[in-house]
């Protein structure tokens, strides 16, 4: 488990985003976990050039995160333009 990543942060990323604190389900929740993960592994990647496996990691997280997006957009777009509004993601 990476110490960035307590507990206690992802509970805190659930209770904003999500319905509730233990809610882990919701795309919402999950995007938002995502974004977290992404942009601490950013900071690594820009420090670690060569750190080949934590770039593949994160590029696979990125994936992940479009395709919740795009399912999101999909079902629901009024939920897709909170969370990318609430999150500062673009496109």
């Amino acid at each position: 488990m990476a110490e960035y990543l307590m507990p206690e942060k992802k509970q805190e990323i659930f209770a904003k985003y999500g319905k509730s604190n233990t809610d882990t389900g919701s795309p919402e929740s999950q995007v938002a976990l995502f974004s977290y993960r992404i942009a601490h592994l950013t900071e690594h990647v820009k420090k670690n050039k060569k750190d080949v496996v934590t770039r593949r990691a994160l590029l696979r997280l990125v994936g992940k995160r479009r395709s919740i997006l795009d399912y999101l957009k999909k079902t629901d777009i009024e939920r897709y333009r909170n969370i990318v509004k609430e999150l500062g993601l673009r496109r």
